[in-house]
């Protein structure tokens, strides 16, 4: 049975939650968003007493993480900073057991698709996996998440993002 960790986004952290039982791992981008002082403090006694390991996610699991979110929807609503979160998560399942701390519904939505473990600090969490696509507000044609535009290539109104139940 492989040992269990926590992976740790910075809601977590800001939460409060650092397990005293099982390991602790964040990346150096998770660390750079610890602005306020309450956080930091707590931060830096953690790394004192080897209470949080910083680890960095493989290239294949950053890969992996960008087709996912791409082919959800959610590449609209996570930032470079959520796609290593995850990433990380994905690179530690190799040799450990993973649950991914946070309270963003972003990166419990694709963790969700990924079968990676989550748990929330300060809200419920998800139920359900959602994807995202952009729809016209006038013609109503859809478009893919990635789509670039503002407007509609058929009648120039205005795109918007929606969720959509996978």
């Amino acid at each position: 049975m492989k040992e269990k960790v926590y992976v740790l986004d910075a809601s977590g952290i800001f939460g409060g939650f650092i397990s005293s039982k099982h390991k602790n791992i964040t990346s150096s981008t998770v660390i750079s968003e610890i602005k306020d002082l309450k956080s930091q403090l707590a931060l830096q006694s953690a790394l004192d007493h080897d209470n949080i390991i910083i680890k960095e996610p493989d290239s294949g699991a950053l890969n992996q993480v960008q087709g996912a979110i791409e082919n959800s929807g959610d590449i609209l609503r996570l930032s470079e900073v959520d796609k290593t979160v995850v990433a990380l998560a994905v690179s530690l399942t190799k040799t450990y057991s993973p649950t991914v701390v946070t309270d963003d519904y972003s990166i419990q939505n694709i963790l969700k698709i990924l079968e990676i473990p989550y748990r929330s600090v300060l809200t419920e969490g998800i139920r359900e996996i959602y994807g995202w696509i952009k729809i016209c507000r006038g013609c109503r044609k859809k478009y893919p998440s990635n789509y670039q535009w503002e407007d509609c290539e058929i009648c120039g109104a205005a795109v918007y993002r929606k969720r959509i139940k996978k």
